[in-house]
C-alpha cells in the first residue's frame, strides 16, 4: 500500500512556472515590454525573409542560410514568449506536463538547428573568401539544401533524445520551477530521480552540437582572417570583414548565452541570473539578429525599402 502511494506521488500532471517576477505591480509592465519585443522580433525576421524572397540580388547561399535563421528566430521566441505573456496576465502560472515537454522539445530542436546553421554560414564565408574559384560548385543549391536538412535531422534527433530521457524521470514535488519556460537544468533541479544519465546525454550533446560547431566556426574564420589580411586594398579588406562581422556578432551572442545557461548544471539552487540569460537567449538574440544583419548591409536595406514601398527590384 505504501508502495502504491509512493508511485502515485511520483506522477506529475503539471508544473508551476514562477516566471520573471511575483510582484503584481511589475507584471503589466513586463507584459507590455515583452509583447513589444515579440512583435518587433517576428516583424523584423519576417521582413528579412520577405526581402530575401523579393530581391533577386539576395538569392545567394549566404542569404538562403540567413532566411532559414530568421525562421528559426521566429520559432525560438514563439516557443517561450507567448506562454510567458499568458502567465504574466493570469493568476494561473501552471503548465501541463505534456506542454512542458513539448516546449522543451521545440526549444532544443530550434536551438540545435541554430548551432548547425551558424556553422554552415561560417563554411559559406570560408568558401566565398578563401576558395572563390570553386565556390559555385562547392556551395551549389543541392549542397545548401543538404546542409539545412542535416541541421534539422541532427537537431531533431538530439531534441527527441533529451525529451524522452527526461520523461523517464520522476517528479515527487514540489513541482515549482523558478523560471519562465521549461528547460533541462531547471527540470533536473525539481526531479527526485538521479539525473546522472540525463546530464551525461546533455554533455555529449553539448560536445557534438555546441563545441564541435564552435571549433569549425573558429577554424573557418581563422582562414578567412588570414585571407583577408592578404588583400592589399584597404577597401577590399573592409568589405570582406563587413560580410563576416555580422555573423561573428550573432555567433558570440548565441554561444555566450548558451554556455552560461548550461554550465551551472551542478548548482542546487536556481539563480535569478538564469532568467536574465534566458531572456538574452530566447528574446534579445532573436530580436537583435535582423538589426545586426541589416544595419551595415546596403543590399538588405535596399531590399527592405522596396518591400515596404512596394517597388519592384528593377525600378
Amino acid at each position: 500500500m505504501d508502495l502504491g502511494a509512493s508511485e502515485n506521488d511520483s506522477i506529475v500532471t503539471e508544473f508551476v512556472l514562477l516566471g520573471l517576477t511575483e510582484a503584481p505591480a511589475l507584471q503589466p509592465i513586463l507584459f507590455i515590454i515583452f509583447l513589444l519585443a515579440y512583435v518587433a522580433t517576428v516583424g523584423g525576421n519576417v521582413s528579412i525573409l520577405a526581402a530575401i524572397l523579393a530581391e533577386p540580388k539576395l538569392h545567394t547561399p549566404m542569404y538562403f542560410f540567413l532566411g532559414n535563421l530568421s525562421l528559426l528566430d521566429v520559432g525560438s521566441i514563439s516557443v517561450t514568449v507567448p506562454a510567458m505573456l499568458r502567465h504574466l496576465m493570469s493568476n494561473n502560472k501552471s503548465i501541463s506536463y505534456s506542454a512542458c515537454l513539448s516546449q522543451l522539445f521545440c526549444f532544443h530542436l530550434l536551438a540545435g538547428a541554430d548551432c548547425f546553421l551558424l556553422t554552415a554560414m561560417a563554411y559559406d564565408r570560408y568558401l566565398a573568401i578563401c576558395q572563390p574559384l570553386t565556390y559555385s560548385t562547392r556551395m551549389s543549391w543541392g549542397i545548401q539544401q543538404a546542409l539545412v536538412g542535416m541541421s534539422c535531422v541532427f537537431s531533431f534527433t538530439n531534441a527527441l533524445t533529451q525529451t524522452v530521457a527526461l520523461s523517464t524521470l520522476k517528479f515527487c514535488g514540489p513541482h515549482v520551477i523558478n523560471h519562465f519556460y521549461c528547460d533541462l537544468p531547471q527540470l533536473f533541479q525539481v526531479s527526485c530521480s538521479s539525473t546522472q544519465l540525463n546530464e551525461l546525454l546533455l554533455f555529449i550533446a553539448a560536445a557534438f552540437m555546441g563545441v564541435a560547431p564552435l571549433v569549425l566556426i573558429t577554424v573557418s574564420y581563422a582562414h578567412v582572417a588570414a585571407a583577408v589580411l592578404r588583400i592589399r586594398s584597404a577597401e577590399g579588406r573592409k568589405k570582406a570583414f563587413s560580410t563576416c562581422g555580422s555573423h561573428l556578432t550573432v555567433v558570440g551572442i548565441f554561444y555566450g548565452t548558451g554556455v552560461f545557461s548550461y554550465m551551472r548544471l551542478g548548482s542546487v539552487e536556481a539563480s535569478e541570473k538564469d532568467k536574465g540569460i534566458g531572456i538574452l537567449n530566447t528574446v534579445i538574440s532573436p530580436m537583435l539578429n535582423p538589426l545586426i544583419y541589416s544595419l551595415r548591409n546596403p543590399d538588405v536595406q535596399g531590399a527592405l525599402r522596396r518591400v515596404f514601398t512596394g517597388r519592384r527590384p528593377s525600378e
